[in-house]
């Protein structure tokens, strides 16, 4: 086992060992690391949370484009908490996992609402707001409080469980709590925020899922799956999500250059989102037999969710100018309450990112 990591994670020894980690991992990012992204050198804590939020479970890269149209529009908390979700959800449309749009606009209105439009100043505060997680309300706490709190997301895991060799399965609540506690005991006595900073440029940047880049990591010398070599065993996590497969019939009405857009309930798929009426993928409703034109089959997309693949067929009708309005209102109305919206009161909306798409290509 490397010298560094060879010793009990307390007492004095582990001190040192520690604190020689965190010391490679502080040094590393102030040489290497990622300095320039539009959250970093601010203390802001409402521009740091909107970051967080947004990087839960997406990439820098994607993030990138969405964090600087979303502050434009929203600069404050007090401003986010009094818009409407759907002004929220239409900035988020494209960015995925809408639960996280959705519990953002409420955080900011509790914020508001409950601390004065400031942000709690420690993580365990922060943690009892909506959608602040306990590595997310550690990674605001360290980085605009200067708190010494440890995060704990899933690059973080990687390299923690990597270095340390955690052969624990951490799809075991158990493993993944003594793995919070290594976390905790590694934490440095000073340099906190270029510390956390430095986890998620690790595991971002060089210990990687496939093929980590262990010849330019700087603890490979305490790394423990190094010295082993094999990084990729780690971490152990044997329960995995059996992914499902969804085929569904997107009916997509237009009259007068307005589109039948339809609101999904407020839990499940594209929860509160607006959306072209879903039906089954077979057959198609029997109702649309009777309607004065034929619908149009375009080409189906596959659209990739966290548990399952979609795989959405499209039906397209343009229903005649010179048809009323109110039989255009009864031709729809099977496909569930909805609204007649132009292209660009439409692409106002918070839309799922396929309906987007189709929408702007038609």
């Amino acid at each position: 086992m490397p010298e560094a990591l060879s010793r009990p994670p307390s007492g004095g020894d582990g001190a040192t060992r520690d604190l020689s980690f965190a010391t490679r991992v502080i040094r590393w990012q102030g040489r290497h690391g990622r300095h320039d992204l539009p959250w970093q050198r601010t203390r802001d804590a409402y521009r740091v949370w909107l970051s967080e939020v947004m990087l839960q479970q997406t990439q820098v890269a994607t993030v990138l484009g969405y964090y600087g149209p979303f502050l434009e529009r929203f600069p404050t908390v007090n401003l986010l908490a009094a818009a409407s979700l759907d002004e929220v959800l239409s900035l988020w449309s494209g960015l995925g996992y809408y639960s996280r749009a959705r519990n953002l606009h409420r955080c900011a209105q509790l914020v508001v609402a409950q601390h004065g439009g400031e942000f709690p100043r420690d993580s365990a505060t922060l943690a009892t707001l909506p959608g602040i997680g306990r590595s997310t309300a550690a990674a605001i706490a360290a980085f605009c409080f200067g708190e010494r709190a440890a995060i704990l997301d899933g690059n973080v895991k990687r390299v923690l469980a990597r270095v340390t060799g955690f052969g624990g399965d951490l799809a075991e609540r158990r493993n993944e709590q003594a793995l919070w506690v290594t976390a905790q005991g590694l934490l440095p006595e000073r340099g906190i925020e270029r510390y956390t900073q430095g986890l998620m440029d690790l595991g971002a940047q060089v210990c990687t899922v496939r093929e980590p880049g262990c010849d330019r990591c700087p603890v490979r010398k305490v790394c423990v799956a190094h010295a082993q070599g094999r990084p990729q065993a780690f971490p152990v996590k044997s329960r995995r999500v059996t992914r499902g497969r969804r085929e569904s019939l997107l009916i997509w009405v237009e009259h007068r250059q307005r589109t039948w857009l339809v609101q999904r309930p407020p839990e499940g798929v594209w929860a509160a989102l607006w959306c072209l009426p879903e039906q089954p993928d077979s057959p198609a409703p029997a109702a649309l037999d009777h309607w004065p034109v034929k619908g149009h089959a375009l080409p189906p997309t596959d659209h990739a969710l966290t548990h399952f693949d979609w795989r959405l067929r499209t039906l397209r009708f343009t229903l005649p100018h010179q048809l009323a309005a109110r039989e255009a209102d009864r031709l729809v109305k099977p496909l569930g309450p909805g609204r007649w919206l132009s292209r660009d009161e439409a692409l106002a909306l918070g839309l799922p990112a396929p309906i987007r798409k189709l929408l702007m290509g038609g």
